[in-house]
């Protein structure tokens, strides 16, 4: 599927990415994203927000029927970010630990979540790039360009699940790996590599689907 002069042609939307804050970014074919249903077990089993969001799982496309979604697109644009939180290496263990657990000491858990804070922050940041650069690309005739952001939504400190409907259709969207994306291994195929656990910085990445 792979078109150098079609991927040329998308040489406005990296320019876009690196101007709004991307450390680097790449068009890729979407034979090389991947996608599994082992992906969404950590969302269902390990995250605290399961259940939480209408952009998380379960109320996002599941895997099989992504899939078929994926498969009308031709590229995408995968973008890494640089957090500006910063965590050293006691810290780090402690965020992977579980910095909610009682018996993690206090100092620690202080450090952990003022990095939270830091990240979130950074997260939400880099949601309204997203959008920015779905914009861009549907202004420039993509009428079916799709962001995904990095972590679950953050526009609004509760979400609407009673009421069943989000409040804020035009600016929510799903987590990547809410729809079984394996950043880890599509940006690995693509020469950008994801580092578990980060050092000092983490280095956030998300996508976007390019009709």
């Amino acid at each position: 599927m792979y078109n150098k002069n079609k991927i040329e042609k998308f040489n406005f939307l990296k320019d876009k990415a690196l101007k709004l804050g991307a450390v680097d970014c790449k068009i890729i074919s979407v034979d090389n994203i991947y996608v599994e249903n082992r992906v969404t077990l950590k969302c269902h089993v390990g995250c605290v927000g399961y259940g939480k969001k209408l952009t998380c799982p379960p109320y996002v496309p599941k895997v099989d029927e992504f899939r078929k979604i994926l498969n009308e697109y031709d590229y995408a644009l995968l973008l890494k970010f640089k957090s500006p939180a910063k965590a050293d290496h006691e810290t780090v263990c402690s965020i992977y630990k579980n910095w909610l657990d009682p018996n993690v000491e206090e100092d620690l858990k202080a450090k952990a979540g003022e990095f939270w804070s830091d990240y979130f922050d950074y997260s939400e940041k880099i949601h309204h790039i997203m959008l920015e650069l779905e914009k861009e690309a549907f202004n420039s005739g993509h009428s079916f360009a799709m962001a995904f952001v990095n972590g679950s939504c953050r526009l609004c400190k509760s979400c609407n699940l009673k009421g069943g409907i989000c409040i804020h259709p035009n600016l929510a969207r799903i987590p990547e790996h809410a729809v079984g994306i394996n950043m880890k291994k599509t940006a690995e195929e693509a020469g950008m590599e994801l580092k578990f656990p980060f050092v000092d910085h983490p280095e956030p990445m998300t996508i976007m689907l390019i009709d």
